[in-house]
C-alpha cells in the first residue's frame, strides 16, 4: 500500500466493514463545515472514532433505551397521526425495503405522506415529463411531488412521518444517529464508498438530516454519510441529535 503522509492534503484513513485498514481520499463535505467534530492523530491523519466492541454494545442499549422511551412519551403524538393519516384515506403507515448495516434488507417504517397508489402515479408522470424523469434520475427525490398528500407534506417537513422507525431501531435494523436509509438501486452512487455505508447502521437522524437534508445534491449526500462512517462517536451522535430539533422546528430542507 502506498503511504499517505501530513503533506498530503485532504488525506484521511479508514476500517472497512473487514476490519482491514485502507487509505483513501477525504469526501467531499467535511463535518466541521457544519458544526460536527473529527479526531485527528498525531501526523494530521483523521481517526475513525468506529466504537469497536463495548463501544456498539452501548450505542445499542442506549438506542433501544431512547427509542423505548420516546414510543412511550410520544405515544398520544403517534396515535393522533396515525389516526389523522387513516381519515385520509388508505393504511397509516407505510413500510418500504432499504438497505441496512451488511447490506441486510429490511423494512422502514414511516407515516403514509403519499396517496395509495403512489407508484402508480410517479411512473405515469416521469413517462410523460422529462424534467421530472431527470430530476428523479439526479436525486431519487421530487421536489414538487405530486404523490404527497396535504397532511403529508406536513409531516415530511417536520419529519414526523418517520417517527415510526423508532420501532425499527428497537428491532435493531437502524440506530437514532447514522446514514440515511436508501434502497438498493442507491447503492450504485456510493461507487467506491460503498463498503463504508454498510459498515453501519441506518439512523433515523444524520448528518445530512442536519446539514440541509434534500437541498444538497447527491454527491453531497454520500459524503455526508461517509463521513460519519468515518468519525461516528457518542459526542457526535448526541451533537446531531441536539441538531436535529432544531431543523425540524425549521422545517427547512425537507420534502
Amino acid at each position: 500500500m502506498s503511504s499517505i503522509g501530513p503533506t498530503s492534503p485532504g488525506a484521511s484513513r479508514a476500517i472497512t466493514a473487514d476490519s482491514a485498514r485502507v487509505e483513501c481520499a477525504a469526501p467531499i463535505i467535511d463535518a466541521a463545515d457544519h458544526g460536527l467534530l473529527r479526531q485527528h492523530d498525531a501526523h494530521g491523519l483523521e481517526d475513525w472514532a468506529t466504537l469497536p466492541g463495548a463501544g456498539d454494545w452501548a450505542k445499542r442499549v442506549f438506542d433501544v433505551v431512547c427509542a423505548l422511551s420516546m414510543i412511550v412519551v410520544l405515544a398520544p403524538l403517534l396515535l393522533l397521526i396515525a389516526v389523522m393519516v387513516m381519515l385520509d384515506g388508505g393504511p397509516c403507515v407505510f413500510g418500504h425495503t432499504r438497505i441496512g448495516m451488511n447490506g441486510v434488507k429490511f423494512r422502514c417504517l414511516k407515516f403514509r405522506s403519499m396517496v395509495t397508489n403512489a407508484d402508480e402515479v410517479l411512473r405515469e408522470l416521469l413517462e410523460r415529463d422529462p424534467v421530472a424523469r431527470a430530476e428523479w434520475e439526479r436525486d431519487f427525490k421530487l421536489k414538487d411531488d405530486v404523490r404527497i398528500t396535504r397532511l403529508g407534506r406536513f409531516i415530511r417537513s417536520t419529519s414526523l412521518d418517520e417517527l415510526p422507525q423508532l420501532w425499527n431501531v428497537v428491532r435493531g435494523e437502524m440506530s437514532l444517529v447514522g446514514p440515511r436509509p436508501i434502497v438498493e438501486a442507491e447503492l450504485e452512487r456510493y461507487g467506491a464508498y460503498t463498503s463504508y455505508y454498510l459498515m453501519t447502521k441506518p439512523g433515523i437522524t444524520g448528518m445530512w438530516q442536519v446539514s440541509g437534508r434534500s437541498d444538497l445534491d447527491y454527491a453531497s449526500r454520500v459524503s455526508l454519510d461517509v463521513q460519519y462512517a468515518k468519525t461516528r462517536s457518542f459526542g457526535g451522535d448526541a451533537l446531531i441529535m441536539f441538531k436535529t430539533i432544531g431543523v425540524a422546528l425549521k422545517r427547512r430542507g425537507a420534502y
